[in-house]
């Protein structure tokens, strides 16, 4: 009993430095965004004092400086697009290729599960020469592209949840009339709801904080949130930190806000998705 309970004391002991560790950058950052740019470098790990505190000038030079609300729009649109497009296609595939038993599904799921361990970077270079030959070079034409590289995870994680719907549900609604499109949107997918939210969560978190892909598909036109924060860099190597920083503040923020407010789902929806998957 004792050693038991010495146990979990161990285990609250790692989780609570692991949380440290965790949020400690987020408040690093906080708080130099409050700083004067010339304290940044030499006090980077103390609270702000009167001598180094620089009230709000580092977010009004920031949001100048990098056009953050146009930034903003475009991350924005780019983001909630990506994800709706994302769970809306994944979800019909996975249902699709779980409920049609055919060596063809089958092998469709096997190719959804290999593309998981396939690295950006290895397709990277053809990936940009063919969607600037599509034309998916835009805002538009990347949303597609999100959608290729997420599918993989998204149709094995909601072909595990639909694996552990019940068949007769669905034969119900055949029963009563239901067309397979009217089945799957009035039947299916509001029992999808919580690996639905995990897999919105999961790729609003990649796509907002994203900037390799929009630099080489869209670049300086079309600024994303991490692509107009480069633009606080100057000549010569030098780094506007105060703005950078505030600017990183505000970035974060919206996707913290979202995260909380979905993390009930992630745990439930990951579990139903790996059970049957």
């Amino acid at each position: 009993m004792k050693g038991s309970k010495l146990k979990v004391n161990l285990i609250l002991m790692v989780l609570l430095i692991l949380a440290i560790a965790f949020l400690a950058p987020i408040l690093i950052v906080l708080m130099n965004s409050f700083k004067g740019k010339f304290f940044i470098s030499d006090t980077p790990f103390l609270l702000p004092n009167s001598k180094t505190f620089a009230g709000l000038s580092n977010y009004v030079n920031g949001l100048i400086k990098t056009g953050f609300i146009q930034a903003f729009g475009w991350s924005l649109f780019i983001t909630v697009s990506s994800v709706v497009v994302i769970v809306l296609f994944t979800s019909m595939t996975a249902w699709y290729i779980t409920r049609v038993k055919s060596k063809l599904t089958k092998s469709i799921y096997y190719l959804f599960a290999f593309s998981m361990i396939v690295p950006f970077q290895m397709v990277m270079f053809t990936m940009t020469k063919v969607a600037n030959v599509l034309h998916l070079d835009n805002p538009f034409g990347i949303i597609i592209i999100y959608l290729g590289f997420a599918a993989g995870l998204s149709v094995f994680m909601f072909a595990g949840f639909v694996k552990s719907i019940p068949l007769e549900i669905e034969e119900a609604a055949v029963i009563d009339g239901c067309s397979p499109i009217q089945t799957f949107f009035m039947v299916v997918f509001p029992i999808l709801k919580p690996t639905a939210i995990t897999v919105a969560i999961l790729n609003t978190m990649w796509i907002w904080n994203d900037y390799l892909l929009p630099y080489l598909l869209i670049g300086n036109e079309y600024k994303t949130i991490p692509i107009a924060i480069q633009y606080l860099r100057g000549g010569y190597g030098s780094i506007d930190m105060g703005a950078m920083m505030a600017m990183l503040v505000l970035a974060i923020i919206p996707i913290i806000v979202f995260y909380f407010t979905c993390q009930k789902y992630i745990i439930k929806g990951v579990i139903a998705g790996a059970i049957k998957g």
